[in-house]
């Protein structure tokens, strides 16, 4: 018998050239090959680094989830449904309590087995992995941040050259996720939090890429 399905794909909208269709093509693929049928596919551009409740399409997905008897969420990796253990941990025990399975494709891991009953070994697999996942976070942000202060030590200046100006593809790639809220009529403010911009950058590309569509 066929199950219901959704799927969650995300990444991050600043700085990232990437989008979701590998992830939501491979998750439809596994979906098809599992006898899933897919009811809904969810699609965010927000940094990793936010909290659930930041994330507002993580949100609606797993309340979508919740209430529309859905099966199993499909994701790519355990990194998209939180930023760091905790969170990831957090989500996982809200999907037991409410009886949804949720299978992580890369690490090829769902929260119940075949037999219905919790993968043994779920919770040390999810620690490991997002405490070796955060560690490498960590040690990027300090040999960027090193490589930064050498180049400054030896004369080197960072920001933008007098004059420059981003041309609007460039502006739309990294203001994907800003764009997606303002269409699906997010308040400003709170568009501004979720992508850590400021009020007058989400106001800029409102008018820019929004209001002339």
């Amino acid at each position: 018998m066929n199950m219901k399905a959704a799927i969650y794909a995300r990444v991050s909208s600043i700085g990232d050239r990437q989008d979701t269709t590998r992830q939501i093509r491979d998750l439809e693929k596994y979906a098809i090959d599992n006898s899933l049928i897919v009811e809904k596919t969810f699609e965010e551009h927000i940094s990793g680094a936010k909290k659930t409740k930041d994330r507002p399409v993580l949100t609606e997905c797993l309340d979508y989830c919740f209430s529309n008897d859905i099966n199993t969420l499909l994701i790519s990796e355990l990194s998209r449904l939180g930023r760091n253990v905790d969170d990831v941990l957090a989500n996982v025990q809200r999907c037991k309590e409410h009886h949804l399975n949720v299978y992580f494709q890369k690490e090829q891991l769902s929260i119940f087995n075949a037999d219905g009953k919790e993968h043994p070994f779920l919770t040390i697999f999810i620690a490991v992995l997002g405490t070796c996942a955060q560690m490498e976070r960590e040690n990027i942000k300090f040999r960027l941040n090193s490589g930064k202060e050498k180049y400054v030590a030896e004369g080197g200046k960072v920001g933008r050259k007098v004059g420059y100006k981003k041309p609007d593809e460039k502006l739309q790639e990294e203001y994907a996720g800003v764009i997606k809220q303002l269409r699906k009529g997010y308040p400003i403010r709170m568009i501004a939090k979720n992508e850590g911009v400021g009020i007058s950058t989400v106001q800029r590309i409102k008018r820019k890429f929004v209001d002339i569509a």
